[in-house]
């Protein structure tokens, strides 16, 4: 979601604000004693529903008006948008990992800093990236609410078929099986990118398992060191042989209706993203039911770190709300509460809590879904996955527009054209020329 719009004085000014609130001591917000009245709440998120009528009986005095304004781009800059008129704002709204930064940087005083709420201690409730994600410019501007470490989710119908007895453990035995598997056709692939917009989470998600940090925040600096970056161009040449040697698909777009087809068929064999997926297969894919299976995403041998994130969101709270007492209940109950986590999770959220990620109803998962994935307890191999990151990536603040330039840079590599190490420069080219114009102090 770009943040387009906003001048750079006013950004300047909210980074000059921003700089000063891990120095200065904010008044405890009142959450004590009873709470009463309407709590409106924007999120896409279908696994809240069924969390409203199970807080309103707790909490009989408060009613949640829970929409649903479209995607988490769309919810983004509905929000956005009602903050510049100055009018329409929900008292809490659901953001994505990437996009915290985004808002609290280029829309200053429109999310009500939680570092004065009874927060103290939650650290350790929390895996530790989604935690280190809500902590923006030494603030606190959000409560994790799930999370999304990587995992490969994979065909084994497809794999066996290909002679691929054990899903690949590292990702050198990823390029053998993308060998294997579409040598069975002209159709079959072992996954499907094509640099568009869509792409641009796991690409970086890539880039992050393998260590790389290539963005960096200090108040009104910021760092962005993509280019001629070891790690990344490690990942790059990986992925450049996948591109070159027609080893994956390019033509497919993500979450496209051609996209599931390919899992339900089997022709598309696998994919690597968040925990948040089995959901989406079982919806989108069913008649390969049985078929699927999870495994840990493959691991660069000798790599420190094991694992990273593909999504994952928070629900935060809106400065300018005028029943925040009962809006934070709210969040306490969804993101801290156990029975509202509970709650969540079995309507399909991957928590980002840890007590729920060793719970044992958890881990057993739902009959539908484990039915899906061949009877397999899925959700023990998802929370280890959780487990297995252990720190945030850290998203430039105008993510948005870094996606729009990502689809515009990589996309023509993945259809043939260029090479991945020349869109990285053109992309940090652009980055760096953005983050310029919107006041920010640019180091490479």
């Amino acid at each position: 979601m770009n943040t387009g719009g906003r001048t750079v004085a006013l950004v300047a000014a909210a980074m000059v604000a921003l700089s000063g609130c891990g120095t200065s001591r904010q008044q405890a917000a009142d959450t004590e004693g009873e709470a009463s009245g309407t709590v409106t709440v924007w999120a896409w998120e279908p696994a809240l529903k069924p969390l409203v009528a199970k807080f309103e009986k707790k909490y009989p005095n408060i009613t949640i008006k829970l929409t649903n304004v479209g995607t988490a781009p769309k919810t983004t800059s509905s929000f956005t948008n009602a903050f510049e008129a100055g009018s329409g704002m929900p008292d809490v709204v659901q953001f994505e990992y990437s996009t915290l930064p985004q808002i609290v940087y280029g829309y200053q005083g429109a999310l009500e800093n939680l570092s004065s709420y009874p927060i103290s201690g939650w650290k350790d409730d929390y895996t530790s990236g989604p935690w280190s994600s809500v902590n923006v410019s030494d603030g606190i501007y959000g409560v994790p609410m799930d999370s999304g470490p990587m995992a490969m989710f994979y065909n084994k119908a497809t794999f066996d078929k290909a002679g691929v007895s054990e899903p690949p453990k590292t990702w050198d035995e990823f390029y053998e099986a993308a060998k294997k598997i579409h040598a069975l056709g002209d159709n079959y692939y072992i996954s499907s990118y094509g640099g568009d917009t869509n792409d641009s989470n796991s690409i970086v998600a890539f880039w992050a398992q393998a260590g790389a940090k290539p963005f960096a925040m200090d108040g009104e600096n910021l760092t962005i060191g993509l280019k001629n970056d070891e790690t990344i161009n490690k990942v790059n040449d990986y992925w450049q042989r996948m591109i070159d040697e027609g080893l994956i698909a390019t033509n497919i777009p993500s979450w496209s209706d051609e996209w599931f087809r390919s899992f339900a068929d089997g022709t598309n064999a696998a994919v690597i993203t968040g925990a948040w997926m089995p959901a989406n297969l079982a919806g989108s894919s069913a008649a390969a039911a049985g078929d699927w299976r999870v495994a840990p995403t493959p691991v660069w041998p000798g790599a420190e770190t094991i694992n990273s994130s593909n999504g994952g969101s928070t629900l935060a709270l809106a400065a300018s709300s005028k029943n925040k007492k009962a809006a934070w209940k709210w969040l306490e109950f969804v993101s801290h509460d156990e029975e509202g986590i509970a709650a969540y999770t079995d309507a399909g959220g991957f928590p980002s809590n840890k007590a729920r990620l060793e719970d044992e109803d958890f881990l057993k998962g739902s009959d539908e879904l484990s039915k899906y994935f061949g009877g397999q307890e899925y959700n023990k191999v998802l929370a280890q996955s959780a487990l297995d990151v252990k720190e945030s990536f850290v998203f430039p603040p105008f993510w948005g527009y870094a996606m729009t330039a990502f689809g515009d840079e990589f996309g023509p590599v993945f259809q043939g054209s260029g090479k991945l190490d020349d869109a990285v420069a053109k992309w940090q080219s652009k980055l760096v020329d953005y983050g310029k114009q919107q006041g920010f102090t640019v180091k490479e």
